[in-house]
């Protein structure tokens, strides 16, 4: 056999078997694979109940049937945890965009966008306790401590029991490693928060003193403060503190329904 025929018997043979069918081993090294799976079901019985209702009841019927029975009759994963992957999720209202599993392919979406920006403060510091003032006296070991201390300050400095209140008051815990760690001493962190080990009091205190609030919420009332006021006293009323409005029942929720 010359080595022209020979090679058009192999592309006869790979153009025939572009279709999806099991191959054998011997097969696999001449064999093209196939453009895409097969689309054939591996589980034809699935749905059959479906099938069977559908062509007794007839369409109309058996869909009216399946939006009063089935519960979320339109969940396009059919409820399932893992989700089919030939099922299209439609990213659009009209549906004519939508996404499938690893299609489009993962090497054929757009490079990732990474934010960039000139920020000054450290994207990686995502502690909170260093600005959690909405916690803050709730310790009950040592609750409002800036109270206490003007407690202790109005009482006899030289009482045994006033000293040792005193002393309470300071933290127990390690004052920090002053930013000296087993690898060296570091300075990624003046104030020592960032670590466990270097965090004190001292600095934690700072942090929650510039991080306090320090708005003024006004109440509700206050752009119509005057109107309140002229209301109670058209009427002969005293003037209460603040305003009502918030809260009141309507009176059809008052009458009686017994």
């Amino acid at each position: 056999m010359s080595s022209g025929l020979k090679k058009a018997g192999e592309a006869v043979v790979k153009t025939a078997l572009k279709e999806a069918r099991s191959v054998t081993a011997k097969e696999s090294a001449s064999v093209a694979p196939a453009i895409e799976s097969s689309k054939e079901t591996l589980m034809p019985w699935k749905g059959w109940v479906g099938r069977m209702l559908k062509e007794c009841l007839g369409e109309d019927r058996y869909e009216a049937m399946r939006q009063l029975v089935f519960y979320r009759p339109n969940e396009i994963h059919d409820m399932n945890q893992i989700p089919n992957p030939s099922t299209k999720v439609p990213l659009n209202e009209d549906g004519s965009e939508t996404r499938q599993f690893r299609y489009p392919s993962p090497g054929s979406e757009p490079p990732v966008r990474i934010p960039r920006s000139d920020a000054t403060e450290d994207p990686y510091n995502t502690s909170y306790y260093t600005r959690d003032t909405g916690r803050r006296g709730l310790d009950p070991a040592n609750r409002n401590p800036e109270l206490q201390a003007v407690k202790l300050a109005l009482m006899d400095p030289n009482s045994p029991e006033v000293q040792e209140m005193k002393e309470a008051m300071q933290p127990k815990s390690s004052p920090g490693n002053k930013g000296r760690f087993a690898t060296g001493p570091t300075d990624y962190d003046p104030t020592g928060l960032r670590a466990a080990m270097s965090a004190n009091h001292q600095a934690l205190e700072a942090s929650l003193d510039a991080n306090m609030p320090d708005h003024l919420p006004y109440p509700e009332w206050y752009n119509r403060q005057d109107q309140v006021i002229a209301w109670y006293k058209d009427r002969d009323l005293p003037v209460p503190f603040g305003a009502t409005g918030w809260g009141i029942t309507p009176k059809e929720q008052r009458v009686a329904k017994w």
